[in-house]
């Protein structure tokens, strides 16, 4: 069994100043490119840190998945930096890993029992029904929180038998874009994410991911970034991990989603997510 860290870990090679970037279709959000969490689970994956510590990446542009980009990875001052860019110099991407940082946040329950499905996808590292690499999630929403309970698979199991942190770096991404894309209207991507990984989380057990829905807010300066935080717990009510990450929504985006998730999903639970761009 070849574990989701190795796939992730496989994606860059080279060395030293000359690294490439290939990242698997398995790790994509929107089609064809990179989930916000991936990356962020990668630059963790290469800083090798363990014990607290804050992931920090932003997207600038679209990273593509399938396609050799320029990745450069540096130490400097305790931390990790890394960006990702076209090979003509064009930066994508970039992040750190840094010391752990105090994310404002408040921790909420998941979701209940009642609380109504969100929309999944074919490939979507998070929600993808036959990506067979992905964590095939199914977050869910109610009036107050989004969120749910994920159970790992055996290949979400890093070297030490610890859980992955792309598996929560990915839930706490996903939970990010439904809080922008409810609370907006729209679809979109986030932009600027932050995690802190506060503890080791099992990988036998349920991880709890929730987000106040009322706690997502527009940027004063411009309305089409949202703020959001999200947080994950197991079981016990033990504190992994909390997120605060921009969603950006991008006027329109919604229609085309909406067609392709009409393919798969009930049309009311398409129509709960993105009202003004389902049929009635």
């Amino acid at each position: 069994m070849t574990t989701i860290d190795a796939t992730l870990r496989g994606a860059v090679s080279g060395a030293d100043a000359d690294l490439t970037l290939t990242l698997d279709p398995a790790f994509q959000g929107l089609p064809e490119s990179a989930h916000g969490g991936s990356l962020l689970a990668l630059y963790d994956a290469l800083a090798g840190r363990r014990g607290a510590r804050t992931l920090r990446g932003r997207y600038l542009r679209r990273v593509p998945v399938g396609v050799p980009l320029a990745f450069t990875m540096t130490r400097d001052a305790g931390a990790v930096a890394f960006s990702v860019a076209e090979h003509d110099g064009t930066v994508l991407a970039d992040g750190r890993v840094v010391e752990p940082e105090t994310l404002a946040n408040r921790v909420v329950p998941a979701p209940g029992a009642e609380a109504a499905p969100l929309p999944v996808s074919l490939s979507c590292l998070a929600c993808g029904l036959e990506n067979s690499r992905g964590l095939r999630a199914q977050l869910t929403f109610d009036s107050r929180i989004v969120g749910g309970a994920w159970t790992p698979r055996p290949e979400f199991r890093d070297d030490d038998g610890r859980l992955s942190p792309i598996a929560l770096t990915t839930l706490l991404d996903e939970a990010a874009f439904w809080l922008g894309a409810l609370a907006s209207g729209e679809s979109g991507m986030t932009t600027d994410l932050a995690i802190t990984l506060h503890a080791d989380a099992p990988s036998d057990a349920p991880v709890l991911i929730s987000g106040e829905r009322g706690a997502t807010r527009p940027r004063a300066d411009d309305p089409r970034y949202w703020e959001t935080q999200a947080s994950a717990r197991d079981q016990a009510g033990r504190l992994l991990a909390t997120a605060a990450i921009t969603f950006v929504a991008v006027r329109g985006a919604a229609r085309k989603l909406v067609t392709g998730l009409l393919a798969i999903n009930p049309p009311e639970v398409v129509r709960r997510a993105f009202p003004a761009y389902s049929p009635r």
